[in-house]
Parts: structure tokens; sequence; C-alpha cells
């Protein structure tokens, strides 16, 4: 990676699980499953690469709409990574946080994602966020909603607010923007993903399904980025 830009955070849509495995013939659910293991091998490379944010979208607002089972397998692959994801974040020194709403999630998910995000909080390797139940509209919303309460409280007045305000209230304001995003499988659009933080994101799609997303796919994907001549409001970054 000599002389190659790296991305300070790289954002992933993950996509292409279920048509991984119809293409092998195989469940659903093993594409999940093949999938939540690639999560592992990527943020490994990432670091490696000097990647130090990395933002995976786990499960969108809209994913309830998928059937039954499907959800219900998506949960508990998720419920078992986060109760894993404890000894990895251990081993590797990475720090695990939790964006989108949790409150929708089942009270033993909300327990898993406490219990890794206390226990990970002071590591300082790859900060590793999952978004769980997420959909940037309701992100903005939520923020949105935060200040009209101070607003209604006469904390601050409606002429007063910021675009910095806006993102203070965001599920990442503790992070920086993405330089990068990623989406697997060859959709061209970002579904509700981190509609905010976006705007000023390189993005990077490939035919490539998640689970076949190796280290090789990210350093094209890295490369591609390097060789961008990054630029805002008409000036060089």
């Amino acid at each position: 990676m000599d002389n190659i830009k790296i991305p300070k955070h790289l954002a992933i849509i993950m996509d292409g699980n279920g048509r991984w495995a119809k293409k092998r013939l195989l469940p659903r659910a093993m594409g999940h499953s093949a999938g939540a293991k690639n999560v592992e091998t990527i943020c490994e490379a990432a670091w490696n690469m000097g990647i130090k944010y990395l933002t995976v979208y786990a499960f969108s607002t809209e994913n309830w709409k998928r059937s039954e089972d499907e959800v219900s397998t998506l949960m508990k692959l998720l419920k078992q990574y986060m109760d894993g994801c404890i000894e990895k974040s251990r081993k590797n020194n990475m720090r695990v946080r939790v964006i989108g709403d949790i409150s929708k999630l089942s009270p033993e998910m909300q327990a898993s994602i406490r219990r890794l995000e206390d226990y990970s909080k002071d590591f300082d390797g790859l900060q590793f966020t999952v978004a769980l139940n997420y959909g940037g509209r309701d992100e903005i919303i939520r923020s949105v909603k935060k200040m009209a309460e101070k607003v209604k409280a006469g904390e601050i007045e409606a002429d007063e607010i910021t675009e910095e305000m806006l993102s203070e209230g965001l599920d990442t304001w503790e992070l920086p923007d993405p330089d990068l995003l990623v989406r697997t499988s060859g959709e061209l659009r970002i579904s509700n993903f981190m509609l905010w933080q976006l705007a000023y994101t390189e993005f990077y799609f490939t035919d490539v399904y998640w689970p076949d997303f190796d280290e090789e796919e990210l350093r094209k994907a890295v490369d591609y980025y390097g060789n961008r001549d990054r630029r805002y409001g008409g000036r060089n970054s």
C-alpha cells in the first residue's frame, strides 16, 4: 500500500449474502452465516492497511419487512456475533459501537450490545461500528427531535440551529464522516445508510458478493480511493 492514500473511515454496505447462497444452491441462512464470518476477516485486513474506523451496515430499519424466518435467523446470528465479539475485541484491542435504534430489539440483544460496548470502550485499536436497526432518515429525525426539545425548553433559539448541532445529535457523533463507502453485490444505491454523513464520501461499487469480498477486493477499493483527486467545494483535500 506504499504511496496510496488510506481512508481513515471506511463504511461498508454488506450485500449479496442471499444471492451468494442461491448461486451455490444453499439456504439463505448459510449465506448470512458466511457473511457474518467474513466481517472478522475484513476487520483484520482493514486495520492492517491502516484504516482506523470501520462501519458496517448489518440490519436496516427496512429489513423488518423480510420474511419472519429470515429476520429470526438474522437476529440469532447478530446475537451470536455480539456475544462472541467480546473475545474478538479483547484479542484485537478493538472498540465496538452499535448505531441505530436498539430500543426496538429484544431485551437480550440490547443487553448483549451494552455489555460489548462497555467491555470494549477503552480499546484503541480498530474503531468498529455496527449499524443495527439503523436507518439514515430515522437517525436524522431523532437528532431533529433532540434539537426541537432544546428549542421548546428555551435552551436554544430555532435560528441558532447549525449543521454541527444536528451532527452532534446523530448516532455517529463520536466518529469522523466516512471517506470511502463500499457496497458489494452490484447494487448502485446507498439504501438509507448514513445519509447525512456521506455528503462528501467517495463511493465504490463492486459486483462481488459480501461473503467473497476478501482482502484482495478490499485492496482494490482502497486503491480506487487512493487514486481519487478528492475535492471539497472546488478545493483539493
